[in-house]
């Protein structure tokens, strides 16, 4: 059995295009949500990973329909094969049911594994680079000056301010305040 699926982004598309070219493939059943293909639970594509048996073919009008990036592509359509269910892509012509769409797909899928490889080592590059510079990496510390620590440290153990007024005076979180509290006392015992 073909089952159809189809997205549009905004309550403003249609999915006429889509449904029209579904209809026109074969498709017996069609799904279909309205919302970003960023969003990771879309009930339409869950009832149709449902519905679909093994022995079926889901069918999309494009792939960009049913992932939300190359990766999230190549999983959802390496969960279909697990499940004994075909994919089809009508535009881009590809059909995991055939030879040459099995090639293609994977071909696809080598392409992702490489470019996720490229990203690691630039980003580990970078920050290798940035540490050769002297550059740490992370959120800068709210209480990181000596005259800030000497003010808190003093307001705590004056102890005549609360703890939360005392927060509330250098803009910190009681977390923040007790941390740098204790990395003092670790620091000079």
């Amino acid at each position: 059995m073909l089952v159809g699926y189809a997205r549009v982004s905004t309550d403003d598309q249609d999915l006429s295009l889509q449904r029209d070219a579904l209809s026109a493939a074969g498709c017996e059943k069609i799904f279909t949500d309205t919302m970003s293909g960023a969003k990771v639970e879309r009930p339409g594509l869950g009832e149709a990973l449902g519905f679909c048996r093994p022995g079926d073919t889901l069918v999309v009008w494009r792939l960009d329909r049913l992932g939300r990036s190359l990766t999230n592509l190549i999983e959802l359509l390496n969960a279909l094969a697990e499940r004994e269910i075909g994919f089809r892509s009508l535009s881009e012509q590809i059909d995991t049911t055939t030879s040459g769409g099995k090639l293609v797909f994977h071909i696809f899928g080598a392409l992702a594994e490489f470019e996720r490889e490229l990203i690691r080592e630039r980003t580990r590059a970078g920050l290798a680079a940035a540490r050769a510079r002297g550059r740490q990496g992370g959120r800068p510390k709210k209480l990181a000056s000596p005259r800030q620590l000497a003010m808190a440290r003093s307001l705590y153990e004056d102890g005549t301010h609360s703890i939360n007024d005392i927060c509330q005076m250098l803009g910190v979180s009681r977390a923040t305040l007790y941390r740098a509290i204790k990395e003092h006392r670790l620091s000079n015992p």
